[in-house]
């Protein structure tokens, strides 16, 4: 009997410490600053306007790689290759082709967002990466 106050205040101790990040996140009221992302520069032959992206941009922030894996799952075993939006826009289901005509500097927009989630891309094992192709300024 004699060792029950030790014990309880030994777990309440460490559930005071195990928790402290989550309670003082919750007290402090802030959070970490979102990247900021360059904006879309477009090309000659795909002008990059508010949009005209294949989604919108809550959801491409939310679940674009759900949207490429899709892509690449239906043109590679089933060889569909156009992707119609719910408004009728036909785009070609390719990260270079599509994607990488607006988005084109990776350092400037891709590994931004996935630095500051700490997740690393694979799509540039295969694609080429837009900020290779483009001659030094």
């Amino acid at each position: 009997m004699r060792d029950r106050p030790p014990i309880l205040a030994g777990l309440a101790l460490f559930l005071l410490v195990a928790t402290f990040p989550v309670w003082y996140n919750v007290t402090a009221r802030t959070s970490a600053a979102s990247p900021v992302l360059a904006r879309a520069v477009g090309t000659p032959s795909v002008p990059a306007k508010p949009g005209q992206c294949v989604a919108p941009v809550d959801e491409m922030r939310a679940s674009h790689m759900v949207l490429l894996r899709t892509w690449r799952e239906e043109v590679v075993r089933t060889g569909r290759r156009a992707y119609t939006t719910q408004d009728g826009r036909q785009y070609a289901k390719s990260l270079t082709g599509t994607c990488l005509t607006c988005h084109d500097r990776k350092t400037e927009f891709c590994d931004r967002c996935h630095d500051y989630a700490g997740v690393t891309s694979v799509c540039m094992d295969c694609h080429v990466d837009p900020d290779a192709r483009r001659a030094p300024r």
